[in-house]
């Protein structure tokens, strides 16, 4: 990872302010995406899609430091159990509120009514799977889990790719998947359930040590294959993936050890690919729409690195901090607010304004709140976890 001055972190010692206030950012578009949509539609921007912009600024962080610390700490098993740690604990606090208010708020029709769907949410491949997550929300940690597969994949075979090449290849897999596919090649409920066994004896072993490297390699195979055959929209799939990777890519570069030629290469294709994608018919990947989004997060990412030897704004790095349960824990709370408001898109504009002040006033304590009481704590036992022999 680049180093940074002691003196521009404002939160623990040990992160990059200026990744925090990306995360801040990234979370924060995709709180007002869904805001502005139920409260102030004047508000909501068309040219560009918020939401998007905000989840693939967070790709992008996550491509950028998630290899790099694989590198860096040197321990696939310590990786998982710390990713677990990080990722698990809020996620399944938000299955059971969206459960328990499940008698008042009814959960979305996507998710199926069976055992499946136990399945597809406890390995979080829900998007490649095909199956609906409990809020519309987690469709993203589908990718976050597929990239983390990959990553450790690729980590335990020693491939570190310094020339770059993954982000110009999922970018061109993501321009035929459009040429060429419609859909999913596979699907049905079997995908989460195969999907599960594979996960759980794969992290079996790679958390044991018990055949840890072809554990981590049938895992990654696996993702990738999910990504190809049975994501909802394959070209999308692999463009997130391209995004991610183009994070890394980034990294290395800032190293000096990869050139920057893939990413202008990954990003030009990804950009063009709704142009020609057969699926591609919804309003934000149509070509204006997506290829001002995907500008729009190359200026941001482009503008906190150059801003990264200096102070970062405390506000958006705290924000950063809390990211994670700001991303997940603003559906749940926004739901409660629409059931018991109505439509307010026919609202006189104070009331909009008003009834959006209240949600983000109850929003950013409850996220500190669940980072400070429930995250924390857990990813403190995780790092115990993770120092302890296999």
């Amino acid at each position: 990872m680049a180093t940074t001055p002691a003196a521009t972190v404002q939160t623990v010692p040990a992160r990059l302010a200026w990744l925090d206030a990306l995360r801040g950012i990234g979370a924060l578009a995709v709180v007002c995406e869904h805001l502005s949509t139920w409260a102030m539609p004047w508000l909501r921007p068309v040219s560009y899609n918020a939401g998007v912009y905000g989840v693939l600024v967070f790709f992008l962080v996550s491509g950028y430091i998630i290899p790099a610390s694989l590198e860096r700490h040197g321990d696939v098993r310590a990786f998982w159990i710390g990713r677990a740690f990080r990722l698990y604990p809020l996620y399944l606090a938000v299955i059971c509120l969206v459960l328990a208010m499940s008698w008042w708020i009814p959960v979305r029709e996507a998710v199926p009514r069976d055992v499946s769907s136990v399945a597809a949410h406890a390995t979080m491949l829900l998007d490649v799977v095909g199956v609906g997550g409990v809020l519309n929300t987690m469709w993203t940690l589908s990718y976050e889990m597929v990239f983390y597969l990959i990553a450790a994949a690729l980590f335990v075979v020693g491939v570190r790719d310094d020339r770059g090449l993954l982000p110009v290849l999922f970018g061109v897999m993501c321009s035929i998947a459009g040429l060429v596919l419609s859909g999913a090649l596979l699907s049905g409920r079997w995908l989460a359930w195969v999907s599960f066994v594979v996960f759980v004896v794969g992290l079996g072993c790679v958390i044991s040590g018990r055949g840890r490297k072809a554990g981590a390699c049938v895992l990654g195979v696996m993702a990738l294959a999910l990504v190809l055959l049975s994501s909802n929209v394959p070209w999308f799939a692999a463009a997130v993936l391209a995004v991610m990777f183009t994070g890394t890519a980034i990294h290395r570069w800032e190293r000096g050890e990869g050139p920057l030629w893939p990413v202008a290469v990954a990003a030009l294709l990804v950009t063009l690919t709704p142009i020609w994608a057969i699926n591609a018919g919804w309003w934000w990947v149509r070509p204006a729409v997506w290829s001002l989004t995907i500008v729009l997060v190359i200026a941001t990412f482009a503008a906190a690195m150059a801003w990264r030897t200096r102070r970062v704004p405390a506000f958006l790095s705290w924000l950063g901090t809390i990211s994670y349960s700001l991303y997940l824990v603003h559906l749940p709370i926004l739901l409660v607010f629409m059931h018991l408001a109505g439509e307010m898109r026919g609202a006189p504009p104070l009331a909009q304004i008003g009834i959006s002040v209240a949600f983000l006033a109850l929003l950013l304590p409850a996220s500190w709140l669940s980072h400070r009481f429930l995250e924390l704590p857990l990813q403190r036992v995780g790092r115990r976890l993770a120092v302890q022999p296999a």
